[in-house]
């Protein structure tokens, strides 16, 4: 009844957000895709999107039908690669681009586990690539990438990993400290220190202040957790840092708070081309960290 080529059209759908955009993506006319939409609708005996929408909105069918692509698609790929190849001649090197700081001690274990899945398997976690990763992962300099900003494209699919928030890390003495939850605006004119990340790309700016039209104070940089942590602590600036980086804090004098009433939440994703060579090393990979990530949301809740 669903065929792939329906679960295709929708993630172009999602990817592009138009029905141009996505006839594009499929390498086929718009009258053309109209045509594949509507059948499938159809067969569904309901309508997939919204009509005129803008952003094109999908429709609870079709939102279920877009989580089912998302799941289904990546392992047809990765079915598909080892049919064509067969699993003697996989590539055994994966190289991976973290576009977070912070994830590298819970890597770790990942790792380990990996390495007693693929024991011949050669691991390159870098950070060398950290403001062009995704551009390294389509010319072949990366095989993974964890990003929580996907960008849209044709060549590079995106695994939905897990979610996590970020707070707002304070010194026990700072005024913020005993709010349950600060506003934008709280955060006007504060010392930022971070990652050594441009202030455009950080989190707290981009889905926090910018949307408010807040402008933070000075920004200080630091390479390590650690040491960015004791310089909160005392009172050099306030950072914000998911939930996983601030239990390193164990003797310091510091508070978490929520950003915003409900907190930001940001999801985190794995990157890889739909046409490489290591997909079953990838998806393993993958399915690893997703674990992961589940036991970080509940050591954390």
């Amino acid at each position: 009844m669903i065929e792939l080529r329906h679960l295709r059209t929708l993630m172009a759908l999602k990817e592009s957000g138009s029905l141009a955009g996505a006839a594009k993506k499929r390498f086929v006319t718009q009258s053309a895709l109209s045509h594949q939409i509507k059948e499938l609708e159809t067969r569904i005996n309901s309508a997939i999107f919204v009509r005129k929408s803008k952003p094109l909105t999908f429709t609870h069918e079709g939102a279920r039908l877009l989580n089912l692509a998302e799941e289904i698609l990546p392992k047809v790929i990765a079915t598909e690669s080892d049919l064509k190849r067969g699993l003697e001649g996989e590539s055994q090197q994966l190289k991976l681009g973290i576009e977070c700081h912070s994830c590298f001690r819970w890597l770790m274990p990942v790792n380990e586990q990996f390495k007693q899945h693929a024991p011949d398997a050669q691991v390159d976690i870098s950070s060398r690539h950290l403001f062009d990763s995704l551009n390294a992962l389509q010319t072949g300099g990366l095989d993974i990438v964890l990003t929580s900003d996907p960008v849209p494209g044709h060549s590079v699919a995106y695994q939905h990993l897990f979610d996590f928030e970020v707070k707002l890390v304070t010194s026990s003495e700072h005024p913020l400290a005993k709010k349950a939850y600060v506003t934008p605006t709280d955060l006007t004119k504060e010392t930022l220190i971070s990652y050594p990340v441009p202030l455009a790309r950080l989190d707290i700016y981009k889905h926090f202040l910018e949307p408010a039209g807040v402008e933070p104070g000075e920004q200080k940089q630091c390479d390590l957790t650690s040491m960015l942590l004791q310089r909160v602590a005392c009172n050099d600036g306030v950072a914000t840092l998911p939930t996983w980086s601030i239990r390193e804090s164990q003797g310091l004098s510091l508070a978490a708070v929520k950003l915003g009433a409900e907190g930001l939440k940001r999801p985190l994703f794995g990157a890889y081309r739909r046409d490489a060579t290591n997909a079953n090393l990838i998806q393993k990979w993958l399915e690893l960290v997703a674990s992961e990530g589940l036991k970080l949301q509940r050591i954390n809740q």
